[in-house]
């Protein structure tokens, strides 16, 4: 047989130090930034350390309090919701656009609650696991930022509130509120008077904020026949949602749902019960994926660039690793695709 080939030597800084005839102490000075050495000899050890292909341990970065060349990522939701949420896979892929093009890595891991969440971001601290941090689902009653602060962990909160302050947190938020008030009013325009919003976790706040102008449109309208019922964002309580509200005495003209997996649920159940989409009721999935074309009727959605909003947030992030200020961003407001579960609705009886 064949012999093992050995593994493959890293250059190290005596190997940087030989080949550009310098001490160790230069290498470690012109590498790290520090006085020192003068310019040529800096720009000369550089050189060399980009032709030998050096990179620096992240181990030896964290024992030396300079970074861990990483940025942590915690996501606190029902595990069997995970796996089909469209949304974060490609808020994910944003991110690590941006995170590869600085050769960083993402530490991702799942946590039971927020509580959990807080004792992860506690261990990455003690342990200098991680340079920053991006925090999703922000809540009502959020202990995290405050946090956050206390450690001086900078970090990005996704789909904040634009009053937010927290002197080392950026926030990127949507307009989830004016994305609320342009759906119903397009509903309202077809006829639509009784309209039920199928929402996701009670607690996160961009939940509250379409619960909060779902009502003010609504009262705006003298519309009394609305509400909002929250769910786990599955697609079995999206369907069990939709089964309560459609056999109700005076079922719903409109359903809005937060997710597509929850709106695709919704239309097979309100099929099983004999209700044509959306001849008997219209359907808005809050967001758009190749899903809503998969299915017949195609499904009405809320469309963003949910790529391009995990790249702002890691900009963001590395922008605070940088030493540059927290900034509060917003992102464009989602836009209404209207496709074929969405038409007139029936004269009230």
């Amino acid at each position: 047989m064949p012999a093992k080939r050995p593994a493959a030597r890293r250059p190290t800084m005596k190997d940087i130090a030989r080949r550009a005839g310098v001490s160790e102490s230069a290498v470690s000075f012109a590498l790290n930034d520090r006085p020192g050495v003068s310019e040529i000899t800096r720009d000369r050890v550089r050189r060399v350390a980009e032709q030998l292909g050096w990179r620096p341990s992240t181990a030896a970065r964290a024992l030396s309090g300079e970074g861990a060349a990483t940025v942590g990522f915690v996501l606190a939701r029902p595990a069997h919701t995970l796996g089909v949420d469209s949304f974060f896979l490609q808020l994910v892929s944003g991110i690590q656009e941006v995170l590869a093009e600085r050769h960083l890595g993402l530490l991702f891991q799942v946590a039971q609650d927020v509580a959990d969440e807080c004792a992860v971001y506690r261990r990455w601290w003690a342990e200098h696991r991680v340079d920053g941090v991006l925090v999703v689902d922000p809540r009502t009653d959020d202990p995290r930022p405050d946090l956050l602060d206390e450690l001086g962990l900078p970090a990005v909160v996704i789909g904040g509130a634009p009053d937010q302050r927290h002197p080392g947190l950026s926030t990127v938020w949507a307009d989830d509120a004016g994305a609320m008030a342009a759906l119903v009013d397009g509903l309202y325009a077809l006829g639509h008077r009784r309209i039920v919003h199928i929402a996701g976790l009670p607690d996160l706040a961009h939940t509250e904020r379409r619960i909060r102008a779902l009502r003010a449109e609504a009262g705006r309208r003298g519309l009394g026949e609305v509400e909002s019922v929250t769910t786990d964002y599955s697609d079995a309580e999206g369907a069990a949602v939709t089964r309560r509200v459609l056999e109700a005495p005076t079922p719903p003209t409109a359903l809005i749902y937060d997710n597509d997996v929850m709106a695709v649920a919704g239309v097979a159940a309100a099929a099983e019960l004999g209700f044509s989409v959306p001849a008997d009721v219209s359907v808005v999935a809050w967001e758009d994926s190749a899903l809503c074309r998969m299915v017949k009727p195609w499904l009405s959605a809320l469309s963003r660039d949910s790529v391009e909003f995990g790249r702002t947030a890691a900009t963001e992030l590395t922008a605070l690793l940088d030493g540059g200020p927290a900034r509060t961003v917003r992102v464009p407001v989602p836009r209404l695709i209207e496709r074929d579960s969405t038409g007139t609705a029936r004269p009230q009886a």
